[in-house]
Formats: C-alpha cells, structure tokens, sequence
C-alpha cells in the first residue's frame, strides 16, 4: 500500500502515487507519451516494455486510485465499461451474477447483450433489503454485483450487509462507486472484494476524459485483472491518466461543493408543485437513509426528479428550458447537467424493467455542478415555472 495511506483524504488527493520526476525533479508526473521502451539486452529493462503493458503515467495513476480506495492494487481502463468488461471476465461460462435490479443502463447492456450470449448468467433483484439476496444464490453463483446510490434512483444498498453475505458464500462482491467516489464512500473497507469506478465522471471531474478503474486488496483477483488488461488492452492512453490525476487533486474540494449543491437543490425540488417525487439519499424519509448515514460521510450531487405530469412531454419541456442543467449524457463534471434516463442513459434497459425500479418517463436526472448554487435553483425555478 502507498505510504501516502496513513494520511487523510485531502491530503492523499494531492500526492497519493505521485512521486517528483526522476530525470528533471518536475512536481507534475510527466506524460510518457511513448509506446515502447528501450532495452539494454533481450529482457533487460527498467521495469517497462510496451507501453499497453505498463506507462508510468498510468502507473501512478493506479497508485493513486487505489490510495484513495484503501486498497493495495489499482488498475485503470480505457472506459468504465472496459473496467466492468474485464471483472466480468473473470468468470467462466456457466457461472451466474446476482445484480441490483437499478443500475447503469450500460452495464445492464453489456450483462445481457454481450456477456449472456457467452453462457454468463445474470439475475437482478431488488437489493435494497439485502435479507433476500440468499434465496437467489446458488452453487453457480460468483459474483455479486452493487450499485449504490443507484443509477437513477439513488436506490441505497447495504453493502456491509451484502459483504457479509458473499463472505458466507464464498463470492466475490463488486461495488460501481462512481456516484459517490471515494470521498464519500469505501467499498472494500465495508468489506468488498472489487470497487469499480468510471473515472469519466466525478473522479477527473472536468467532462474531458473516458476511463474506468478497478481497486482491489485481492492479490490473485489482481493478477488476473492486470492479465486480463494486458490481454484484452483496453487500457487508457498516458495523456487521459495525466487529466486524470490533475482532476483528483481537487476531487474533495469539488465533492464538498457537490453535495452543499445537491442539498440546496434537493430541498428546493421538494417545496415545488410541479413536482411528484424527489430521490436523494440525503432525506431522512429515503429509503434506506440511515444505512446511507452510516456508510457515505455525505449524500453527493446526484438527484432524480418525477413531475406530477408523468409523461415524457411534460419532462421534455422542463429539460428544453433549463439554461444551466445542460442537457448531456454523462455526469461529475463542475457543469451541471440534467438528463431524461428513459430516452437517454436508460434507453437500452426495457420499459417492463424500468417500470419495476420505478423509473417513469417524467423522470429527470440532473448532477448538481459546483456553479454558484443560487444561480442553479433560480434555473430550475423558470424551467418549472
């Protein structure tokens, strides 16, 4: 583990993985933008051959990732569903994942389009009560797969309770942080095998990069997922793992301001009468809420809205009038930004199935920037005016 772990998070931000450069003493770790290295005899190098394999950017980048996870080991990919590509590929056809019913619409497509079409199989249940996780495993069941908060509904699951369960059953369990990033929340020290991050979005915070990551304590789960990103080589290029590391030197400063964000907001959407339902972790009426007091040290940025018009017109005509809410895919950059999750990030998971988690077609999701947070309720007082 980095020597930078017995520090706080702040401070780990700012020099976890990072060490001066030892050509020039630069504070700022170069971009090795390079594919290959120079070999003094056949095998004979200083530690890096192709640069798919190993890139010192890269490197500390993963140092850096898996300081602020806690974790002894950190991979990067090209993409957050790269990184999912490779913990699913640790499996073998005929095993079987348990997933939350409420996730990320491009996991949802990579589970069911890719991986059940090689004999993987996937089951998704409703996790927010983690006492009937049990019923649905069986002897082929590897891996438990957690989002929380979930995306789009900000779904809060037990995930000390969940890792107690797949210790019970010898299973691996993944946790998607990507909502609330290591400044608010620790998977593997609430007892999880693998935390997984898009860094794409709160992590470099500045909607510019694509990457994932992947965190572990595991040592064999590691090796087979530094294997597996060598094999496979969706691995990012030295440039992003630069931005990347840029962007979590601010990562708890911009955190602290996305959740101040997210609370003024959330209690702004409540008192309007345009709108039905308000999904934010941070209210004592969510379901779920004191698991999340007690396992996120804050509530984030992320909120999803219903209207009572529950159509996708009447969501359509808020959305077109925000000026602030930018309409995007994404989230986690400083901008603020609003999507429609039915037609939007959402569009590949079936209605049937989004009806079950209670995603409606009025339903907005919006990732509360770090804008000055009057500017940002007096948009969304025309837009629902």
């Amino acid at each position: 583990m980095s020597k930078s772990s017995k520090y706080r998070f702040g401070t780990k931000a700012i020099h976890a993985g990072i060490e001066p450069d030892p050509a020039t003493g630069a504070i700022m770790t170069p971009i090795y933008q390079t594919s290959t290295y120079v070999q003094s005899a056949p095998g004979k190098h200083k530690g890096y051959e192709y640069s798919r394999s190993q890139n010192p950017t890269r490197e500390a980048l993963e140092k850096s990732i898996a300081a602020l996870e806690n974790a002894d080991y950190g991979h990067c990919f090209a993409s957050g569903l790269a990184a999912i590509d490779a913990i699913i590929k640790t499996l073998k056809p005929g095993d079987e994942v348990i997933s939350t019913n409420d996730l990320y619409g491009g996991t949802y497509r990579i589970f069911t389009k890719i991986f059940q079409d090689f004999g993987i199989h996937f089951h998704f249940i409703n996790m927010t009560d983690v006492s009937t996780i049990e019923k649905h495993i069986s002897e082929k069941t590897k891996l438990l797969w957690v989002e929380t908060p979930t995306n789009p509904m900000m779904n809060i699951i037990d995930i000390k309770g969940v890792a107690e369960i797949s210790k019970k059953h010898n299973i691996t369990l993944a946790v998607d942080n990507t909502f609330s990033t290591p400044y608010l929340q620790n998977p593997l020290d609430l007892g999880a095998d693998l935390v997984m991050h898009s860094l794409t979005k709160y992590i470099a915070g500045h909607s510019d990069v694509i990457m994932g990551a992947i965190a572990t304590n595991d040592k064999k789960l590691s090796e087979k997922l530094a294997f597996i990103q060598n094999a496979s080589g969706a691995v990012p290029g030295p440039q992003d793992c630069f931005l990347v590391l840029r962007g979590i030197k601010t990562l708890h400063l911009r955190m602290q301001r996305h959740c101040e964000n997210g609370a003024a907001v959330a209690n702004f959407l409540k008192s309007q009468p345009k709108v039905d339902k308000v999904f934010w972790p941070g209210f004592k009426s969510h379901p779920n809420h004191d698991i999340a007091s007690s396992q996120m040290h804050d509530f984030g940025g992320m909120i999803s809205f219903s209207l009572k018009e529950n159509t996708t017109e009447a969501a359509t005509e808020v959305l077109k009038k925000f000026e602030l809410f930018t309409l995007a895919e994404s989230l986690g950059g400083v901008e603020s930004l609003s999507g429609h999750p039915a037609t939007m990030t959402h569009a590949s998971v079936p209605k049937a199935e989004r009806d079950k988690v209670g995603l409606s077609d009025s339903l907005i999701r919006l990732s509360v920037g770090v804008e000055d947070v009057e500017d940002l309720i007096h948009d969304l007082k025309q837009a629902l005016s």
